[in-house]
């Protein structure tokens, strides 16, 4: 058995609909309901009455759902104790990050953090998108620092988790370009000669993306996928070569285009483009899970500045004169 299993369960008693769970776990419906086949599987009774709208538990289902609380809260506290008896487990701030932003956004907020708050002791996870957010959700986490998009939204239910917004980013088609900053390809191609495409998989956060620039587009765009990965460097690197368009995050093209080794396949136009928020969710502190004093006196600091500034993009170090 998995513990995900029991953590489908309750959500399942909780919300009585498989649609919602599903969403709210992250996972399609279809995989939702497989999981959920298992545990009864595993239990050797049926824990849904499926012949109910909204659904409920069966009876075998209203003995088990204590019983799964009371597992779930034994595995919980021993993975919390554990990790207390860790020497730097109470001075270590836990990120789970999308790959992307780990190599670009979080460098120089890092940075930024050591001028107002201070040095910190981190841990980074680099992740994809959804593994990211699952962290966070199954408690492998303190902190999550990942993209939003309103179509594409981070389903973190908001009465359990706090956020921030530190910021936004730009996603724009890019290509190699010559001295002069003229790109080797140029949108939109044409059905005779399409532009030679870079491509994230189906299953990357930024494919999605890329999937609705293409849709809410005026102008059709012509282009032949020759290259996929799920990791906007592979492609970046790709590009750099000459070998085709790829979208990328702006943070993550901010030297090539300096060095005129990439330049906008767009003309600088806004049509195939979409700005996504750059957010930082924890886990709201409770009685049972107050949290890392750490994490909460960073939370706490952030969103101060967020109050002050409107904002806590990164911002450039500068040396504090002391006062007398």
């Amino acid at each position: 058995m998995e513990t995900k299993w029991l953590e489908d369960f309750l959500s399942l008693a909780e919300t009585r609909s498989f649609s919602r769970s599903a969403e709210l776990r992250h996972v399609t419906q279809p995989a939702f309901s497989r999981r959920i086949q298992s545990l009864e599987a595993w239990l050797g009774a049926d824990m849904i009455d499926r012949t109910s709208y909204p659904t409920r538990l069966t009876p075998a289902g209203e003995v088990f759902y204590e019983q799964a609380i009371e597992m779930l809260g034994q595995i919980n506290n021993a993975r919390a104790l554990l990790r207390g008896k860790r020497p730097a487990a109470q001075t270590t701030v836990d990120f789970a990050v999308p790959h992307t932003l780990s190599l670009t956004y979080m460098p120089k907020w890092m940075t930024s953090l050591e001028v107002d708050f201070g040095p910190i002791n981190t841990r980074l996870m680099a992740l994809n998108v959804h593994d990211a957010v699952m962290s966070m959700v199954e408690g492998g986490c303190d902190l999550l620092l990942c993209y939003h998009h309103p179509r594409q939204p981070v389903q973190l239910d908001p009465v359990r988790y706090d956020m921030l917004i530190l910021g936004t980013e730009a996603l724009s088609p890019y290509a190699r370009c010559n001295r002069d900053g003229v790109p080797d390809y140029l949108l939109p191609g044409s059905a005779e000669s399409p532009l030679p495409f870079l491509s994230y998989t189906t299953n990357a956060y930024l494919g999605r993306m890329v999937e609705l620039i293409l849709a809410d587009a005026k102008r059709p765009l012509y282009l032949q996928k020759c290259y996929e990965t799920d990791m906007a460097e592979g492609l970046k690197m790709m590009a750099l070569e000459g070998r085709g368009v790829v979208f990328l995050p702006e943070s993550a093209v901010t030297r090539e285009l300096k060095q005129k080794r990439l330049a906008r396949a767009d003309g600088d136009q806004l049509e195939w483009r979409v700005d996504m928020e750059i957010r930082l969710y924890r886990e709201k502190p409770s009685l049972q899970r107050p949290g890392k004093p750490l994490v909460g006196r960073l939370w706490d600091h952030l969103a101060q500045r967020h109050a002050a500034d409107g904002d806590i993009t990164p911002r450039k170090r500068v040396v504090k004169k002391k006062t007398a």
